[in-house]
């Protein structure tokens, strides 16, 4: 095994792969605020949503799925139902339960996200060529874990 060259150190490209996906978040937020009607959402935002899904979840279990605490959950919920993007209804098998899903407002926010991801990784391709994109996305499906769709990041930065 060799040494990294002098240029380029070890260190070097986890700081630029968290460079690359911090200006991606950046450039959508910016997106999102000035296009998109959703000044609101932050980063985590994106997370609890996926998070949530489609049919909802209780504060445990999304917390469990964000690998942050029940209380963490709690807070963070409690700033997106103010916010309209979720809301908390009954559980119609346990009325002891809440679960928290999704409003218009939440799906709107994922999906011009989504639109917005794709306009940005047209910019990459305008800026490094579609072959070279192509060529990253493929050696990072290579590399990476298996799981793309991890939604634990906020606890695993955090902890």
């Amino acid at each position: 095994m060799s040494p990294a060259e002098p240029d380029r150190p070890g260190f070097l490209l986890p700081l630029l792969l968290l460079a690359g996906f911090r200006t991606l978040i950046d450039d959508l937020h910016t997106e999102l605020a000035r296009t998109g009607g959703h000044p609101e959402l932050r980063p985590l935002h994106g997370f609890v949503l996926q998070a949530v899904g489609p049919s909802g979840t209780t504060a445990t279990e999304l917390g469990r799925r964000l690998g942050i605490s029940k209380q963490a959950a709690g807070k963070t919920i409690d700033r997106l139902v103010a916010a309209g993007y979720l809301e908390r209804v009954d559980d119609p098998r346990d009325a002891r339960r809440k679960i928290v899903r999704m409003t218009d407002r939440g799906r709107d926010g994922l999906r011009r996200s989504a639109e917005i991801f794709d306009e940005l990784r047209d910019r990459w391709v305008g800026a490094l060529g579609a072959d070279r994109v192509a060529a990253i996305e493929d050696d990072l499906h290579l590399l990476a874990a298996a799981n793309l769709h991890r939604l634990d990041v906020p606890g695993w930065l955090g902890g």
